[in-house]
């Protein structure tokens, strides 16, 4: 194989003109010569799977196959791949200014952000810090609820994921996802309230006293604050249920401690009922995390906060580089506007609920399934070896993972013992879609049989 790298078989160009090489072997050679093994490392896939375009709720790989995104590209696709007003905004943005740091001032940012605070809960002044991705969030939001409260203790829920740095990584409640290196103090980890895999199964109130406990046994008695995402993505769609939230906040806030919600992946209506999926608990969070679907692929992230918290780290900056670009919030901007005129909450609601029938009628069909949850557009299926002891089957899901790529899916493999398949497509996936997603999701698990 040619090295991708070597200058004297690149061909000749005319000045100014950048060439892309859409070859097959060309594009994985270069990855794998150039990426860094951190970044090589996350491919679900044997054989490369390479995109070309998106439309929609569709891709099209090198060879222009079309697959059904039921990923979103990683729940950051919300309004669709490609999606002409965002695209429009975007190009219209990058015509003028392209960055303005937020040393200046720009009207852009600052309309999303008035627009980002009107769809917090009433009565409440909300403020909003722009940051490049939901890692960065969670960091800030971390550093603000100790700096707010000057505590250092934090909770968090075993089976999450908050992401990859540092502070991200120290939140986070899946092995997998922890580096084998120090890091940051202070958290105390509880049981997640997963009813059918948890360890007190449905049980609301066992759980809350595990969150009584580990205040009592592990922290001073004093809380800086507790994350937790009302549905955990990577955690395999595990929907916080009623009463735990708000119990949890109750307990929080007793030991002066903040509220703090990852909606990540959870948010901008991907629940259905709601635009943020922690409305639907009747609580108010004192900070609340956003990334992803709201930048519909663009990198932007956001922590809007109560304003008495956010003013606590009035007395220093803190700078992140492209945070309140003027090209990202006039995508963010869009976005919002998008899902509001063509309905795409109301449709992940209906569309959601419509592929959930089909998804429980191949649990009926095949033993191997053990649960179908989520809601919405944000929909799992598990698999297990024996549905009575529920042990988790991590090579069915990977055999099936990869046929469904045969059949034109595109899914992940989630949950802590990589047993779930996770669907969290673009929210414009139509009913048109599901028969297709149903059918080819039942011949992979077909085969299973045979």
């Amino acid at each position: 194989m040619n090295d991708p790298g070597n200058r004297s078989k690149r061909p000749d160009t005319p000045a100014g003109e950048l060439v892309t090489d859409w070859s097959t072997e060309a594009i994985v050679a270069r990855r794998d010569r150039y990426y860094a093994a951190s970044q090589r490392k996350f491919v679900p896939y044997d054989t490369p799977l390479i995109f070309k375009k998106g439309r929609g709720q569709y891709l099209w790989d090198e060879t222009d196959r079309r697959y059904i995104d039921l990923l979103g590209m990683n729940v950051c696709i919300s309004a669709g791949h490609a999606h002409p007003a965002i695209v429009a905004a975007a190009t219209s943005q990058i015509e003028q200014l392209t960055h303005c740091t937020t040393m200046f001032y720009h009207p852009v940012p600052a309309h999303y952000a008035e627009e980002l605070a009107a769809t917090m809960p009433a009565g409440h002044d909300w403020v909003v810090h722009f940051t490049n991705s939901g890692a960065e969030a969670i960091d800030l939001a971390l550093m603000m609820a100790r700096s707010a409260t000057g505590e250092d203790n934090m909770l968090a829920l075993r089976t999450s994921y908050h992401g990859a740095t540092y502070g991200a990584q120290s939140m986070t409640g899946i092995s997998g996802f922890r580096h084998n290196v120090n890091q940051l103090g202070g958290v105390s980890f509880v049981p997640e309230p997963n009813a059918y895999r948890g360890i007190f199964g449905d049980n609301v109130e066992a759980y809350l006293d595990e969150v009584d406990a580990a205040i009592l046994a592990s922290t001073s008695g004093r809380l800086a604050g507790m994350l937790i995402e009302p549905v955990q993505g990577y955690g395999g769609i595990v929907e916080m249920p009623q009463g735990y939230i708000a119990g949890a906040f109750e307990r929080v806030r007793a030991a002066g401690g903040l509220c703090i919600i990852d909606e990540v992946q959870s948010g901008v209506g991907r629940t259905g009922d709601s635009f943020w999926a922690f409305e639907e608990h009747n609580v108010v969070p004192d900070i609340v995390v956003m990334a992803k679907g709201i930048g519909n692929g663009i990198p932007l992230g956001a922590v809007v906060a109560k304003r008495d918290v956010a003013e606590s780290m009035a007395d220093k900056f803190l700078f992140h580089t492209y945070g309140a670009n003027p090209v990202a919030t006039a995508v963010g901007r869009a976005v919002l506007a998008t899902l509001r005129s063509e309905g795409l909450q109301e449709n992940a609601r209906v569309v959601g609920a419509a592929l959930k029938s089909r998804l429980l009628e191949l649990k009926n069909k095949y033993p191997v399934i053990g649960d179908v949850r989520g809601k919405g557009l944000m929909l799992a299926i598990e698999m297990v070896k024996d549905r009575k002891t529920k042990e988790p089957d991590a090579d069915t899901t990977a055999r099936v993972f990869d046929r469904s790529r045969d059949e034109g899916l595109v899914l992940s493999k989630s949950g802590p013992h990589r047993s779930v398949l996770r669907m969290v497509p673009p929210l414009c996936l139509s009913l048109n879609d599901v028969d297709v997603v149903a059918e080819g999701l039942d011949r992979c698990f077909a085969l299973e049989r045979s």
